[in-house]
């Protein structure tokens, strides 16, 4: 995958910055022992890490962390080429994106942000706003596509092929481009779907320049994984699709935006709607609140564009320390020798 002929990259705080202790409820920095204790060990008491033991434990949690997140790469790889040669689809019309997956209300949506003159008050018409946090709902999906594709996953779930985890936070999930859905459906719903509404409303997020994706599905179950804990995305945009199945409870909250924290942050719930999607900043902190029954499955794309993240890695908020990475990384480009820093087209510069 290249961004004008650039291959793309990551940044090398991956492996030490926002690594999630679970027990704890905390995200983390990490150098070595005498940093985690120093930097975070105040927080960790405070979360009920208090003795020495349990420090340890921490340690080796995120150290083990630390080393899965080294062998990443190459452990997709070959995942990726074990199930593409190995595993036999349930229903593999569902790999190729088409129209007709598409609710008639999100095509409209789409052709009137392609339409001369459309502009942000227009988009607004067709969308649900939640609060002044630049949250939207919009349907996205036919009610059978979300039928026929949480059936594959399902059917990949109980197949005996490699899985990687989508993140530290959610242990159970599937990676779309493990799958091999990157190309053929991912990548057609970003450029020709949701950048046309994206760069309406996220133009200085560089909706109109998201380059790259990462896409991932997470499931959650009484047995498995329940909820998730605050955080912010690693995505300038990031699209959250309810597909199903039936599950009560479970809504999403929003907090504050994370370069603008206020002191008592104002957290709002938005319920999940079947085959609706979510559009929301990444930097918005959010979360999962439990679900009470059931299962609860959801697509999540998180979009990149390389022009903002260059400038800045949104994990680390520094200038990116670019390291080779697989695909589309973390959505970063090297930069062209002739680029000029402040040019006035966001999406015209690297």
């Amino acid at each position: 995958n290249m961004s004008a002929g650039r291959p793309f990259r990551g940044c090398a705080c991956f492996f030490t910055d926002n690594i999630f202790v679970g027990r704890f409820g905390l995200h983390v920095r990490y150098r070595d022992g005498p940093q985690l204790r120093r930097d975070h060990g105040r927080a960790l008491r405070e979360r009920g890490c208090r003795s020495e033991e349990q420090f340890r434990e921490v340690l080796r949690e995120v150290e083990a962390e630390v080393e899965r997140r080294k062998q990443l790469i190459h452990q997709s790889v070959e995942r990726r080429a074990i199930i593409s040669k190995c595993y036999k689809p349930k229903h593999p019309e569902v790999y190729t994106l088409q129209d007709s997956f598409l609710a008639p209300e999100f095509l409209e949506i789409v052709r009137f942000c392609s339409s001369p003159g459309a502009d942000l008050q227009g988009l607004l018409r067709y969308l649900e706003s939640f609060s002044d946090k630049r949250i939207y709902r919009l349907p996205v999906f036919t009610e059978e596509f979300c039928q026929a594709f949480v059936d594959e996953l399902e059917n990949f779930e109980q197949s005996d092929m490699p899985k990687g985890r989508p993140n530290t936070m959610n242990n159970y999930g599937v990676l779309l481009n493990e799958l091999g859905m990157d190309e053929p459906f991912v990548t057609p719903l970003r450029e020709r779907f949701l950048r046309p509404i994206t760069a309406l409303l996220y133009p200085e997020l560089g909706g109109a320049c998201l380059d790259s994706h990462r896409a991932f599905v997470v499931k959650y179950s009484l047995h498995e994984d329940l909820d998730l804990s605050s955080h912010y995305d690693n995505a300038e945009v990031t699209l959250n699709v309810s597909l199903g199945k039936e599950f009560t409870e479970g809504n999403l909250y929003f907090g504050d935006f994370n370069q603008d924290p206020s002191p008592v942050p104002q957290y709002i719930e938005v319920p999940h709607e079947p085959a609706r999607g979510l559009l929301h900043r990444g930097g918005q902190i959010h979360g999962a609140l439990p679900i009470a029954s059931g299962e609860r499955w959801n697509l999540i794309v998180w979009m990149r564009s390389s022009a903002i993240r260059n400038r800045l890695c949104p994990m680390c908020n520094r200038k990116p320390e670019l390291v080779e990475a697989e695909g589309f990384g973390d959505g970063f480009t090297e930069p062209l020798a002739e680029e000029v820093p402040h040019a006035v087209d966001l999406c015209a510069v690297g």
